[in-house]
């Protein structure tokens, strides 16, 4: 077996080149060698139709997986230029096991059986034989196969390393195999070019030295190492530019970034030094600030061709990665303002090799990345690969994978691993980046392989864990010094020459001035006047009501049905555009579907625009919002649906997007919109509100600290279905605890709407406020439809939202208030009323829970002077829900400093509710009872 598997070139690693050559033969048959000709000829049986593609795959599929087969092939399967073929497609797709990747040296590198000529039956007399080296002839020119495998190792096999093999596009194959083969091996860099890289590694150390001498022992995540990253960035910036993009925003960790904001976004050194001295600057509205390394910054790059680009480095926390939808966020709200040339903007994303691959946040973004709702018309990744995260360098221990960059072929894009201290190659890597990513519009991944000089942080001492390699890397001059050497060597620079540029940097550094400032002018921070926006108060009036005949008119708008016959709405959605049509005629109240759309018709014709996201978004969970129409006739999945509120568009636009199926990177990508969206609505809308801790850390690190740490300005809505409905722990609660622990410094709103009109009045007035925070509803799912939660037309058209509902049936002289929010409400009245309470008992409903109204409750509570006995009542576990994070504000509103609230509610529990009807329906009996009495 192993004899015939010698001697084919059929096996299962190499069999894929032949599908390439049949793409050849179709396109044009005088393009390959004529025994496949012939081959491929005897496969149409005498037809001039083709056969099936995927027939054809199939075939060769069988062929790869049974050598023997392959070998007993006839004259086309054994002859020597078919052999010196799999020779060729085997450097093309396995040369990467035999580059020279790692800096450091540490392992010595065996060529692998794919590349020895002698895997595929051909011997060392075939050496000085001539043969094609392509197997495409129109390209292919004949060679000894020495020489062959000469070009082909130069290519593939030295400091740089390409995988393009998992790509299934054949025109983007060949793209990449074109741009490689004819312009890798003729790569120069100008003399010019040599001395710009120089400049940018000698800030890229210099800095790190400087701060390493000035600092001693303060964290600063050093780059040293992996300095290369610094021209690498500046390359990305210069070719981009000439490519036609004008915006780059980046997201990156602590690793290297005090680097790239001096360096490349053009932070001024002094500001940096101010804050290692602990002088950080003050904002009326960023009250807890965040440490340097965490910091973000814009500044417009002037390239060496004369260009002008934006280049923004996001903030972001400690919490490797999950900057990076957010970036993509970011990058798509500013591509979507574009009517054209949306690949003018562009982002790039700078990872670490473990973080990459072990941390799940990527496995959203690369997912993504091609997809109609969140694709970004490509970014470019760049890995800082230091070969060791914290004290793992292992990589039998860091991964399952035979590279960190595995992640990025689940979306077919290219990988170039490329060794940090060769930099022609590592800017052709740049170059092929920029012009990749411009003609196809799809993520490409730098692998930078480099390594780490210090610790994870300077405090560290590495050798603890790493002994072998801390010794070769204290063998490392730096990528520097070798560069300065070559260039010496070269005559490109004279000797001394490097020198001076270090004594020039360092002078600037101690003047704390950059050396060229003129090529990096600071960007305010802002793109809008924030002046509005940051003496907002949470009670302002707005005002959210529309006028009668305005809401008719947008009723009309949102109900109204394609003008196509051939256009067959689902009967349910028939019934439920009727229905729609006789709430806005009077003739039924509105529930909680019509005020949702007609408040977004309303925010629409205002001129600000709507964006929806989340795994059943278009229909809503409970198909309660019917935002998609789809035709029943319709023959393809992307055609055939009608969005009505586009109708309602006025200067503004609507979009609706069911998304992937992720919480963290959606909820990131969302947020990182609003940012760039903070005139407009976005909105992310959990399944069931009990999903959305899995994208806590973007809650946390995000949206609800963003603010205070950097001043990031949201109006980002987060909608989370919540109530308890015997559905179990799992589709019941929110965690309305967890975001009212989170609030703080007017952070963030959370409201409960227990009416329609409530619902249509927030979302109105989140979009027009200039009190811009991000918005956590807290939806009840058994309300959407529940009639005594619906409203009436005059509610729509008049009044706004109420944080605090009063009891409106109540005396002034009961003895009993019961405080509540959301849908409980409703399951006390109904016990009241079952109990004939009513004149002893009101209830008042909290809509808002933070920031807390309490003016609005004190006002409803000083009503009732005869009152005794106050109640907080939740349908929630007494240790969950609000009760145990409001119960100060609810006692601060009474009169007398005596009283006090007694919290009603389910016992407490490890989960948030239980998991038989029988058992939530006895706690909920006993909760209405404790909470109104017998």
């Amino acid at each position: 077996m192993q004899q015939n598997w010698n001697s084919s070139y059929l096996f299962g690693g190499n069999g894929d080149f032949i599908e390439e050559l049949y793409e050849i033969y179709l396109e044009n048959p005088a393009n390959v060698d004529t025994k496949w000709k012939q081959y491929f000829d005897s496969l149409q049986d005498g037809t001039t139709k083709d056969v099936n593609h995927s027939d054809v795959k199939e075939k060769f599929a069988i062929l790869t997986s049974n050598p023997l087969v392959g070998a007993g092939g006839g004259d086309v399967m054994n002859s020597s230029q078919t052999k010196v073929y799999g020779l060729i497609n085997a450097f093309r797709t396995f040369g990467h096991k035999f580059a020279k990747l790692d800096p450091l040296e540490r392992q010595s590198i065996q060529r692998p059986q794919e590349l020895d000529y002698r895997t595929y039956g051909l011997t060392d007399a075939d050496l000085e034989l001539e043969f094609y080296d392509d197997y495409n002839l129109s390209k292919a020119k004949q060679h000894k196969l020495k020489d062959i495998l000469t070009r082909y190792e130069s290519v593939y096999c030295t400091k740089i390393a390409f995988e393009m093999a998992h790509i299934s596009n054949g025109d983007e194959r060949e793209w990449l195999r074109s741009y490689i083969e004819t312009k890798y091996t003729g790569y120069s860099l100008s003399a010019e070019t040599k001395k710009q890289i120089l400049q940018k590694l000698t800030e890229a150390e210099g800095l790190e030295k400087y701060l390493h001498t000035k600092y001693v022992g303060q964290k600063r995540f050093s780059l040293e190492g992996g300095d290369t990253l610094i021209p690498v960035l500046d390359q990305i910036i210069n070719q981009s530019a000439l490519a036609g993009v004008n915006d780059i925003c980046m997201g990156m960790a602590h690793r290297g970034r005090l680097n790239t904001l001096v360096n490349i976004t053009g932070k001024a050194p002094q500001k940096l030094f101010d804050e290692f001295d602990g002088n950080y600057p003050t904002y009326d509205f960023v009250t807890s600030g965040d440490v340097k390394y965490h910091k973000g910054y814009a500044c417009e790059y002037l390239t060496v061709n004369g260009n002008k680009v934006n280049v923004a480095l996001a903030f972001n926390p400690s919490h490797l990665e999950v900057i990076n939808p957010v970036v993509q966020g970011i990058v798509r709200a500013k591509q979507d303002r574009l009517a054209t040339n949306k690949n003018s903007i562009m982002g790039i994303l700078i990872h670490g090799d473990s973080a990459l691959i072990g941390l799940g946040t990527n496995q959203a973004v690369f997912n993504m990345s091609l997809t109609r709702s969140y694709g970004g018309y490509g970014l470019i990744h760049i890995i800082v690969n230091n070969q060791v995260g914290f004290t793992t360098s292992r990589v039998s221990d860091n991964r399952s994978s035979r590279y960190c960059s595995d992640i990025a072929k689940m979306v077919e894009s290219p990988i170039v691993h490329v060794n940090a201290d060769d930099l022609r190659a590592v800017m052709f890597t740049c170059d092929m980046a920029v012009d990749y990513r411009q003609q196809f519009g799809k993520d490409f991944v730098i692998d930078l392989v480099c390594f780490r000089r210090h610790g994870h942080n300077e405090a560290d001492d590495p050798t603890l864990t790493q002994p072998l390699m801390y010794a070769k890397v204290k063998q490392h001059p730096g990528t520097r010094s070798l560069f300065a050497k070559q260039l010496i060597a070269e005559g490109v620079i004279a000797e001394g020459d490097d020198v001076k540029l270090v004594e020039e940097y360092r002078a600037g550094l101690v003047a704390g001035e950059h050396v060229h400032k003129s090529k990096m002018i600071p960007l305010p921070r802002y793109n809008f006047a924030i002046e509005q926006f940051i003496n907002a108060k949470w009670n302002d009036t707005v005002d959210t009501a529309v006028s009668t005949d305005k809401l008719a008119e947008l009723a009309e708008k949102v109900t109204r049905k394609p003008n196509d016959d051939s256009f067959k709405l689902h009967p349910t959605v028939t019934k439920l555009i009727d229905s729609r049509i006789a709430m806005a005629s009077g003739k039924q109240p509105i529930d909680f579907g019509m005020a949702e759309t007609l408040a977004y018709a309303a925010i629409l014709d205002d001129g600000i625009s709507v964006r929806i996201s989340g795994e059943d978004a278009g229909r809503g969970t409970f198909s309660h919002r019917h935002a998609a129409w789809h035709n029943m006739n319709r023959q393809q999945l992307s055609e055939g649906i009608h969005i009505p509120l586009k109708n309602a568009q006025n200067k503004s636009w609507f979009a609706v997007y069911d998304s992937i199926l992720n919480e963290e990177g959606v909820l990131g990508f969302e947020y990182g919109y609003s940012l760039e969206n903070v005139h407009n609505l976005t909105m992310w809308e959990a399944q069931f509100g009990d999903f959305a801790n899995g994208a806590q850390v973007m809650i946390d690190q995000f949206i609800v600290s963003g603010e205070a740490k950097w001043g990031n300005l949201s109006r980002l809505v987060m909608m989370l279905p919540h109530g308890f409905d015997g559905q179990g722990p799992e589709h019941s609660s929110a965690r309305i605890e967890r975001f009212l622990q989170l609030a703080g410094e007017n952070n963030i709103v959370a409201a409960i709407p227990s009416t329609s009109a409530q619902m249509f009045h927030l979302l109105r007035r989140q979009a027009k406020s200039n009190y811009v925070k991000p918005l956590v509803v807290f939806m009840s799912k058994r309300l959407l439809r529940f009639k005594d939660a619906m409203s009436s037309i005059d509610e729509i058209t008049s009044g706004v939202f109420l944080p605090v509902i009063g009891d409106n049936q109540a005396k002034a002289s009961a003895k009993r208030v019961v405080v509540c929010t959301g849908q409980v409400y409703y399951d006390l009245v109904k016990a009241r009323s079952e109990r004939k309470l009513v004149d002893d008992i009101a209830i008042i409903r909290v809509e808002q829970l933070y920031p807390f109204p309490s003016d609005d409750l004190r006002a409803e509570l000083a009503k009732y002077q005869s009152a005794t006995e106050f109640v907080w009542a939740q349908e929630e576990p007494y240790n969950q829900g609000a009760w145990l994070q409001i119960r100060e504000d609810l006692d601060a509103c009474l009169a007398n400093p005596s009283l006090r609230f007694v919290g009603v509610a389910r016992p407490r529990a490890a989960a948030p509710a239980c998991g038989t009807s029988t058992m939530h329906n006895q706690q909920l009996a006993n909760l209405l009872t404790e909470a109104i009495g017998a």
